[in-house]
């Protein structure tokens, strides 16, 4: 960790709906005038998109279990570690873009599904900005959670979860319900390996919770919406939260737990606007002193 350049992580599972709380994070970035230096969690995938084809294939042959993008096989773990390290030291680091479209691609005149070269974070920002499967991750060759300052978990209910990645996999990526319900089921030994045990890690987590059936998430014709949600928000350690504030701020909320507090999920928004500007704040004028 550092107070001269931080690095804040939001993690969670595709599907999990880790883009919306990105999204706030930006309004926070911007509004607050800090510059920031964004890291995409896909760039640090070990293979590209036809690569990762044949490495699924070639592990089934060899050991029965296709390795996946939740897994340390088809990751580098060790350069993401790296990069949070180097950039916790000196405000720089390697990183790259994966490309996942057409139109992403066309800038830098490459295929969809290919890497950009790694290429050095330029010196200047404010702090570190990573969005993606990995943040707080532990494997037998790295830790990329001991270089995070601020780790935030977005863990919609898993039912929730599968319900959006199907939708997202189906509308917006081309594949069908069949394909991407494989893929669920053939990620499960990583998922449980190595996305859940992060969440043991955050000092936050956003976990999103439906109050309307999703127990069958394989036949659900939509997403349920904020407002047909609550969302449980847990501190890993709760002494300088002001759950007092926050309750009075935010109408409808309630405590499960001495540390949790339960808001309505219309007011998610809002919830991370109050929570997580304080920090942000803080990890920026530690940076100025220091």
């Amino acid at each position: 960790m550092s107070k001269k350049h931080p690095v804040i992580a939001v993690t969670g599972s595709s599907g999990a709906g880790t883009s919306t709380v990105k999204n706030s994070f930006e309004q926070i970035f911007c509004r607050e005038n800090i510059n920031v230096a964004v890291v995409e969690g896909d760039s640090f995938h070990r293979y590209d998109r036809v690569a990762m084809k044949k490495a699924v294939a070639k592990s089934e042959e060899d050991h029965g279990r296709p390795i996946s993008h939740f897994g340390p096989e088809a990751n580098e773990f060790k350069k993401l570690e790296t990069l949070f390290k180097e950039y916790s030291k000196n405000g720089s680091g390697k990183t790259r873009l994966y490309l996942h479209n057409d139109e992403e691609g066309a800038p830098y005149k490459q295929k969809a599904g290919t890497f950009t070269p790694w290429s050095s974070i330029a010196r200047g920002s404010d702090m570190l900005f990573y969005e993606g499967l990995h943040g707080g991750v532990k494997s037998s060759t790295a830790d990329v959670a001991k270089y995070v300052d601020l780790l935030v978990g977005v863990v919609p209910a898993v039912n929730l979860e599968w319900i959006q990645k199907i939708y997202r996999d189906t509308s917006a990526r081309g594949y069908s319900a069949e394909a991407v319900t494989d893929t669920i089921l053939l990620r499960m030994h990583d998922y449980a390996h190595y996305i859940t045990p992060q969440f043991s890690r955050t000092h936050i987590n956003f976990q999103r919770v439906p109050t309307v059936d999703t127990s069958n998430p394989f036949i659900a014709r939509d997403i349920p919406t904020l407002d047909e949600s609550l969302v449980v928000i847990r501190f890993q350690d709760s002494k300088n939260v002001d759950f007092s504030c926050l309750l009075s701020m935010i109408h409808d909320s309630f405590m499960s737990r001495p540390n949790t507090i339960v808001v309505p999920g219309g007011k998610m928004g809002l919830a991370i606007e109050l929570i997580l500007t304080p920090l942000i704040l803080d990890l920026a004028a530690k940076r100025k002193k220091k």
